[in-house]
């Protein structure tokens, strides 16, 4: 026996003998009964008490350590301390009271009031130990190099890394507040520390926090951050824009490294600087204002719903021609309690008709064109869908926000326009060629003081959009591999939607803006681009596994309509900087608006006859630098 575990039994003991005492004394003190007991009373403690030991030792009170005394431990003392009673009763009723004493000796009150004593003698030096160590730790918690922290995750998880906190086993991190996606923890506490809200409200808990005269530092990603609902790529992006170090917890099974607190870093899977945002400027140009956002359904339109809500949207119009993704939308909106008038329709951009009638009855400040057909290898096949959604249905889009005198329309467009050898590149290019002659059309008419913005913005691929290779990657990994990738040289640029989304805002500002020239065609700044083959074996290791050894990665071949490395501008087009960090302006050279019509209206032919080499002829026509053959 340790000389740490003889010093437990003999507080336990002392304890017992102590509980026996103050029980009787709290009895009969004050009666004739304690002087006449005190004799009994001492020749029985003695047996008592050893025969205690063996209760708590039967209970392994005597092997658990008190720095860390918890629910188990109260819930052995507590049975210990019932053997005990029960066994005192079996004593005073079987045993003395009637053969020896004559009278019951101790009384059920003394028995009572002894198991009351018993746990509180036994389980209040615990816990006040646990307490002063706690109390310590708590010390070295706030000093000087403990970085206030945010956790996110369930509460469950968070307890986890709390107790840990609060054993020492980590160290140099001071809890400030919890983030927990279950509604069920929303407004409350655990081991004193408060939960702040979801994972959506990170930057006003961090402001939250900073006003209590606490600057957090530090994220922590606890196992419940890392499921895909979460979104864990976007929750590491908000972190990374607020300055916050992000670390963290690898889930339970992560055997005994399951408590060390890993770093963790955006770049892992996007490898450039996030670009910093200018909300205020965003929120001039929103808030107050009557918006369109066409495509409101999809992973891009969503997410701008949810900006332009989040800057002070007035009103917002959500046209989608999915049902399901119509309805999450509007559902997703609807919890954040906004002060905006929400409506969602569901119409398909092809039909100009429906098109034109529902921006017209709106009549928006601002239209968003996020609708769209994307996925290349299926344009390929389907070539002639993807003229009309991509093509005219963007042009439905643009005439009806002119018709309905709209002061600015946003289109999204793709990296994949630039010297396109898609069906996607060449439809997306060409629509952007109808906004830049709409645009200038407007400028020539009215002397510079164009009623009207329309202008495209370029970006690249987007991390965790539908159908992107993160999301495809994941399910891939949860599946238990392979990981599929077309080509190991194959490149491309990322960006979080979120980033994306408030570039595309902050374009559209600069768009209306006092200092707007010429510019029709906007080009966010990706960075460097990400090799397909890293990026899964990022991914991989972000899930907790070995590429190559847990799940392996096959290369598929490239496919119909793909490169293999994008580019963000063609080798004849102008570029020159807007002032807005992120963003740089593109001059692409633009037919006049007539020149666009005549092509629309051969386009319309070509559809008609579903004749695709003429449809090709037209596109190579409009876009001298478009490579596509018709097969």
């Amino acid at each position: 026996m340790t000389s740490r575990k003889a010093l437990i039994v003999a507080h336990d003991l002392v304890a017992t003998a102590a509980a026996i005492l103050a029980a009787f004394y709290l009895r009969f003190e004050g009666a004739d009964g304690l002087a006449e007991r005190l004799p009994m009373l001492a020749y029985l403690l003695p047996g008592i008490v050893i025969y205690a030991g063996f209760v708590y030792s039967f209970f392994h009170l005597d092997d658990a350590k008190w720095r860390f005394a918890s629910l188990p431990d109260l819930y052995n003392i507590f049975r210990s301390a019932s053997v005990l009673a029960l066994s005192l009763l079996v004593i005073d009723y079987i045993l003395v009271a009637p053969n020896i004493y004559g009278t019951f000796f101790f009384g059920k009150a003394t028995i009572i009031i002894y198991w009351f004593l018993q746990m509180a003698f036994l389980g209040g030096p615990r816990m006040a130990y646990r307490y002063f160590r706690y109390s310590r730790t708590q010390q070295h918690v706030r000093a000087a190099d403990a970085a206030p922290t945010l956790i996110l995750g369930r509460t469950a998880d968070a307890d986890v890394l709390l107790r840990a906190i609060e054993s020492g086993a980590v160290k140099k991190i001071l809890p400030a507040g919890i983030l927990s996606p279950s509604r069920a923890d929303q407004g409350q506490s655990i081991r004193g520390i408060a939960v702040l809200g979801g994972f959506d409200d990170l930057e006003a808990a961090v402001a939250r926090v900073n006003a209590r005269g606490i600057t957090v530092a530090r994220v922590i990603l606890t196992p419940s951050a890392f499921e895909p609902s979460a979104k864990p790529e976007t929750l590491l992006m908000q972190a990374r824009r607020l300055g916050l170090a992000t670390s963290r917890m690898p889930s339970l099974d992560a055997g005994p490294d399951a408590l060390q607190l890993a770093p963790v870093q955006v770049e892992d899977l996007l490898l450039r600087p996030s670009v910093k945002i200018d909300y205020g400027r965003l929120e001039n140009f929103v808030k107050g204002r009557s918006i369109v956002v066409t495509g409101g359904g999809g992973s891009i339109g969503a997410e701008i719903c949810d900006r332009i809500v989040t800057f002070g949207a007035a009103r917002v119009l959500v046209i989608e021609n999915s049902e399901p993704a119509l309805h999450a939308v509007l559902e997703s909106l609807s919890a954040r309690q906004s002060a905006a008038q929400i409506t969602g329709r569901l119409a398909d951009i092809r039909d100009r008709d429906r098109i034109f009638r529902l921006i017209a009855e709106f009549r928006p400040d601002i239209v968003f064109h996020a609708a769209a057909l994307k996925h290349v290898p299926l344009l390929e096949r389907d070539w002639g869908e993807g003229v009309k959604t991509n093509v005219f249905g963007s042009v439905n889009v643009a005439d009806a926000a002119v018709a309905a005198g709209a002061s600015a329309m946003v289109m999204i467009s793709t990296d994949k326009a630039i010297e396109p050898v898609s069906v996607l590149g060449a439809t997306k290019r060409f629509a952007e060629m109808y906004c830049q002659a709409l645009d200038a059309h407007f400028a020539s008419r009215a002397g510079g003081d164009r009623p009207m913005r329309l202008i495209a913005v370029r970006f690249g691929n987007v991390l965790a959009s539908n159908g992107s290779v993160v999301p495809k990657f994941k399910a891939q990994i949860e599946a238990g591999g392979p990981v599929t990738v077309t080509h190991p040289d194959m490149v491309r640029y990322f960006m979080t939607i979120r980033e994306a989304c408030d570039l595309v805002v902050t374009a559209g500002s600069h768009a209306q803006s006092a200092q707007r020239s010429d510019v029709a065609v906007y080009v966010l700044n990706m960075g460097q681009p990400v090799k397909i083959v890293e990026l899964a074996e990022r991914i991989i290791r972000l899930s907790g596994l070995e590429p190559g050894r847990d799940i392996d990665i096959t290369f598929t071949g490239i496919r119909p309509g793909e490169r293999l490395h994008e580019i963000l501008f063609a080798r004849e087009e102008p570029t020159a900087e807007i002032g807005i960090p992120g963003i740089v302006a593109a001059r692409p050279v633009s037919p006049s608006i007539d020149a666009m019509r005549a092509w629309l209206a051969t386009l319309e032919q070509g559809l008609a006859r579903d004749d695709r080499t003429a449809i090709y002829r037209v596109l190579r026509d409009a876009v001298p630098d478009f490579r596509g053959e018709a097969a």
